[in-house]
């Protein structure tokens, strides 16, 4: 199972560890994901769901991608930003 952050890269900064070394860190601005589909083993051959984050202008995507969010009667979010989640079993 992945873990990870659908985000946006803010800036880079810096902290300072416990023995004044400093570490260099990446400042994102996660928000709110939307699930925009549920994939099924029936129809996809997997488990995962798809989720998206941030807006996007519609005459920014193509139509497929316009046609994908309008079926699923959701705002349009950045297919660039969007990602795959397997789901594992627990």
């Amino acid at each position: 199972m992945e873990k990870a952050i659908l985000g946006t890269k803010i800036g880079m900064t810096q902290i300072f560890g416990e023995g004044g070394e400093v570490i260099p860190v990446t400042v994102v601005m996660a928000g709110p994901c939307v699930v925009t589909q549920k994939k099924t083993v029936e129809t996809d051959g997997y488990e995962a769901v798809q989720v998206g984050f941030g807006d996007v202008k519609e005459k920014h995507l193509n139509k497929p991608q316009l046609g994908h969010f309008k079926r699923q009667t959701l705002q349009t979010k950045s297919m660039s930003e969007s990602s795959d989640l397997m789901i594992a079993k627990v």
